[in-house]
């Protein structure tokens, strides 16, 4: 069952991308906007902390805080590769009525819905999150072994989780009440200030951020494994623990929707 399953959303993989390098023009332009945009956030912290005029934001150095940056850059990308259904969800599906189609099928609605379209264009932001990692180490003197790359994917891929289910949370959200904006955009700008150390915010943001939605733990908190911060580590080894039980929340959120779900009758 886990292996038909499987292939299955791995057919709406090869169909999609199929569909998508029709266009191939198209494609590459979009890939070198990506990494174009991703690397223009790096290059205003790169030049905002010159080294000369600002040297540190309240203790902070700038490779530190490019570390931080591209651990978020490569958990966005991620994350973007399979939530652009997300955005849409209440107009698409809700209220223009295609979740009946999606429900018609014997497949999970949310892999369904997560599934039926990709952002391969992400891949441009993940290879600017990687390079500035890799940057970002060098110069704070860490020699990255076999450990620290492992924890490198545990940690992006717990961050991306983590970004992947607070918003089918608030996807889950539209299953209740029709709303064709969405409420994705005010919680999506909340992920930049997880780009950037957790300390130099107000409290009531670091609350935020830590306990309510847990953007802190998508980037700060898994980069701060190499920065050897001891008040830090607690947290820093609980990030995969807050992507499971985000996921299970989210999972949890999802399934009570969907049996609330009511057609349109379209």
């Amino acid at each position: 069952m886990i292996y038909r399953s499987v292939a299955l959303y791995a057919a709406y993989f090869a169909q999609f991308l199929k569909a998508r390098l029709a266009y191939r023009a198209d494609f590459a332009a979009s890939l070198l906007s990506n990494l174009v945009g991703g690397a223009a956030g790096v290059l205003f912290v790169f030049f905002l902390m010159d080294g000369k005029t600002i040297t540190n934001l309240r203790g902070w150095s700038r490779e530190e805080i490019l570390l931080i940056y591209g651990f978020s850059t490569i958990a966005m990308a991620l994350f973007s590769f399979v939530s652009f259904n997300l955005f849409r969800f209440g107009d698409r599906y809700i209220v223009q009525g295609n979740f009946d189609r999606v429900l018609l099928r014997p497949l999970n609605s949310l892999c369904q819905v997560l599934f039926e379209t990709f952002n391969i264009e992400s891949l441009g932001t993940l290879a600017v999150g990687l390079a500035v990692v890799s940057y970002a180490g060098r110069r704070l003197g860490i020699a990255f072994t076999a450990m620290d790359y492992l924890w490198l994917l545990l940690g992006s891929l717990s961050g991306a989780l983590i970004l992947l289910a607070v918003f089918i949370f608030v996807a889950s959200l539209s299953f209740h009440f029709e709303d064709r904006l969405g409420v994705s955009a005010p919680v999506y700008n909340l992920i930049n200030f997880s780009r950037y150390p957790l300390p130099i915010f107000h409290p009531v943001i670091q609350f935020i951020l830590q306990w309510i939605i847990p953007f802190a733990f998508s980037a700060f908190y898994p980069a701060a494994y190499f920065l050897k911060r001891p008040e830090l580590l607690p947290y820093c080894y609980a990030v995969p623990a807050v992507a499971v039980v985000s996921l299970a929340i989210a999972g949890t959120a999802w399934s009570f929707g969907v049996r609330r779900y009511c057609s349109t009758g379209s």
